[in-house]
């Protein structure tokens, strides 16, 4: 592979034999070197190809500034999440999450305090994410010495459901996580009790919840629907309708957006199944 650009002593940019561009990552891989050189492959410790010229040329920009170390964490997070929720992951996470972890970990050196105040909404809204984002805290306070909080593994899972949606701010999680629990405390008061969040059904629901929510936030909700089979679920289910076009109320109300039939018959059958489990 011939080196196209060198980002640092151990960070160069590359076309390999197909003449596409990649990144690779290497103790001393770009000392001494300069475009056009060739690689040696000894040193190639971790490859990176990004379909993105955005995304790639930011990632360009960030290596130039922090240890490889950071990538290289952020690499072996990125692979357990992906294995872990079985599904590809939007390739901008390779900046954000990379460019956050050499903040919380510069902020923890210096021994400044930090809290996410959407942990416990988190912990609860997205169990496997925030599960990865405890892992990603062990491999971390392993990697550099340092003790981060618990508070740390639910901003790193708002990096990854980010990912899952294809967003690239984090501020569309907060908006998302707000969408969720408007709807749940919706449906606990419409139904004067808890839910029982230990089941499958719920899971599922969460699930949709958070796709649902993406949806309105960006526009994309279906204005179609079978209005026939809705009057079926309306009827079969009154008590569940009654709370899902409540929630229509307050989609219209808050975000001004109107929900198709299916939209309505989704969340009916959804809510007759948490309510019953």
């Amino acid at each position: 592979m011939r080196i196209t650009r060198v980002i640092n002593n151990n960070v160069v940019c590359v076309v390999n034999e197909r003449n596409q561009d990649r990144i690779l990552l290497g103790s001393g891989i770009g000392f001494q070197k300069k475009k056009g050189d060739m690689v040696e492959k000894s040193k190639i410790e971790k490859e990176f190809f990004l379909k993105s010229k955005s995304v790639s040329g930011k990632l360009f920009s960030l290596l130039t500034q922090i240890p490889m170390e950071y990538m290289r964490v952020t690499d072996n997070i990125i692979k357990y999440a992906k294995e872990s929720l079985d599904e590809e992951l939007s390739e901008n996470i390779y900046l954000t999450l990379t460019d956050h972890i050499s903040f919380s970990v510069a902020r923890q050196e210096k021994g400044l305090p930090f809290s996410n105040a959407l942990l416990w909404e988190i912990k609860r809204f997205y169990p496997k994410e925030f599960k990865i984002g405890l892992h990603a805290v062990e491999l971390l306070n392993e990697e550099f010495n340092i003790s981060l909080p618990e508070d740390e593994a639910a901003s790193i899972a708002m990096h990854i459901v980010n990912a899952q949606l294809g967003s690239e701010a984090i501020r569309d999680t907060i908006q998302v996580t707000e969408v969720i629990q408007n709807i749940l405390s919706l449906i606990r008061y419409h139904f004067k009790s808890d839910l029982n969040e230990e089941s499958l059904y719920y899971s599922r629901f969460l699930t949709h919840l958070k796709f649902f929510a993406y949806r309105i936030l960006n526009d994309n909700i279906n204005e179609v629907g079978d209005e026939d089979f809705e009057e079926v679920v309306r009827i079969r289910y009154p008590e569940a309708y009654e709370c899902s076009s409540k929630i229509a109320n307050l989609i219209s109300e808050k975000y001004n957006k109107n929900l198709s039939s299916d939209e309505l018959v989704y969340l009916t059958v959804h809510i007759k199944r948490i309510t019953t489990s």
